[in-house]
C-alpha cells in the first residue's frame, strides 16, 4: 500500500495530536493534520462550525503548546481599522498641543513630526501580531469573522496576502516572521470565497458520544462517570430534539460543571429541569424541552447508555 504521507510528517502529526491532548483538547486526527499544514505551510486556518464546538479553544491550546502569545481580535458589526489595526492617541495629542503653546516654542512641521511618532500610537491585535517578535510567533485569533462587516473582511484579505499594513504617518510595518493565524466563523453569514482561498479550511462538527465523553472527563474530572455518561447521552439526545440553539460543547462543560457543583453523581428528571437554563439559552427551548420533553430524553439517553454497556459486555 502506497503511503500518503512521510514518517516524519506522520510523527509530527501524532506528536501534535498528543500535544493537544496534553493541553484537554481533544482532536480528531483531520484536525490535527490540518493545523500541522497550516504551520508547515504558513497559512492561515479558516475554522467553521456551530458556536460552542471548540473553534475558539484551538487557538488558545496552540498558543499554549507552542508557549507564545495569543493575540485575539473579537469581531462584531462595524468594526473597523481604528479597533482592528491602529489608531491615533488624541487625548494625548491634544494634550501635547497644549503644553507646545504653553511654552512658546511650537513649531508646525517640528509639532506634526513628534505628535504622529510611536509614542502616540495605539496598536491595536493586527498590528501587534505584525510586531511581534521572538523565536515563535503569536497566534492571532480572528475570532467570529461572520460577524464583522464585509468591508473589514476585504480590508483582511489585503493584510493576509503580504503580512504588512501601511500606516501613512509613519511607513509599512511588515512581519519579519508570520503570526500563526486561526479565523473562526458560526456561518451567521457566507465568508467571502476570495479569503477563504487565502486559508486552510476545516469544518468543526458536533462530536459524536465517546468524543465528547473523553472531553467531559478531561475537563471536568470531578464528575462520576456515570455522570459524565448521562450528560454526554443526554446532550447528544438533545441535539435531535427541535430547538432554536442547539447545545454546543461549551454548554456540555458548563452544564457538567454545574450539576458537579450541585452534588450530582447521576442525572435526574427534576434536577435536569431545574438547570436547562445552563444549556439552553433560549426561553422557548427550555419550555419546550422542560417535563414530559425531559423525561422522553432522559430515556432514550439511559437506553442508548444501556446498549453501549451491552455491547461492552
Amino acid at each position: 500500500m502506497t503511503q500518503t504521507t512521510t514518517p516524519s510528517a506522520q510523527t509530527a502529526i501524532d506528536t501534535l495530536q498528543k500535544t493537544l491532548q496534553d493541553q484537554l483538547y481533544v482532536a480528531d486526527r483531520s484536525l490535527a493534520i490540518s493545523i500541522y499544514l497550516a504551520l508547515k505551510l504558513k497559512r492561515p486556518l479558516f475554522l467553521e462550525g456551530e458556536a460552542g464546538v471548540g473553534k475558539t479553544e484551538v487557538a488558545k491550546v496552540l498558543a499554549s503548546a507552542l508557549d507564545t502569545e495569543l493575540i485575539r481580535l473579537q469581531c462584531y458589526e462595524g468594526l473597523d481599522v481604528n479597533q482592528a489595526v491602529y489608531e491615533w492617541n488624541y487625548s494625548r495629542q491634544l494634550l501635547e498641543i497644549r503644553l507646545l503653546e504653553a511654552s512658546g516654542q511650537i513649531d508646525k512641521d517640528r509639532a506634526e513630526k513628534e505628535l504622529f511618532s510611536e509614542e502616540f500610537l495605539i496598536k491595536r491585535p493586527l498590528l501587534q501580531a505584525l510586531e511581534a517578535s521572538g523565536d515563535t510567533p503569536p497566534v492571532l485569533l480572528i475570532d467570529e469573522l461572520d460577524r464583522a462587516d464585509e468591508e473589514f473582511e476585504g480590508f483582511l484579505l489585503e493584510m493576509l496576502s503580504d503580512f504588512q499594513i501601511t500606516i501613512p504617518e509613519l511607513g509599512t510595518y511588515k512581519a519579519e516572521n508570520p503570526p500563526i493565524v486561526i479565523i473562526t466563523s458560526n456561518r451567521t453569514r457566507e465568508i467571502h470565497d476570495a479569503l477563504k482561498r487565502r486559508c486552510l479550511y476545516y469544518w468543526i462538527d458536533y462530536p459524536d458520544f465517546q468524543k465528547e465523553m473523553q472531553i467531559v472527563t478531561s475537563k471536568v474530572p470531578g464528575a462520576s462517570k456515570s455522570l459524565a455518561e448521562q450528560v454526554t447521552a443526554f446532550v447528544q439526545e438533545l441535539r435531535g430534539a427541535e430547538l432554536f440553539k442547539v447545545p454546543g460543547v461549551a454548554e456540555t462543560l458548563d452544564w457538567t460543571a454545574a450539576l458537579v457543583g450541585l452534588d450530582q453523581t447521576e442525572l435526574d428528571p427534576s434536577v435536569i429541569d431545574d438547570t436547562l437554563g445552563i444549556m439552553l439559552k433560549y426561553r422557548e427551548d427550555v419550555q419546550s424541552v422542560r417535563g414530559e420533553q425531559t423525561r422522553a430524553l432522559l430515556n432514550r439517553a439511559m437506553n442508548r447508555g444501556t446498549r453501549r454497556g451491552g455491547r461492552r459486555g
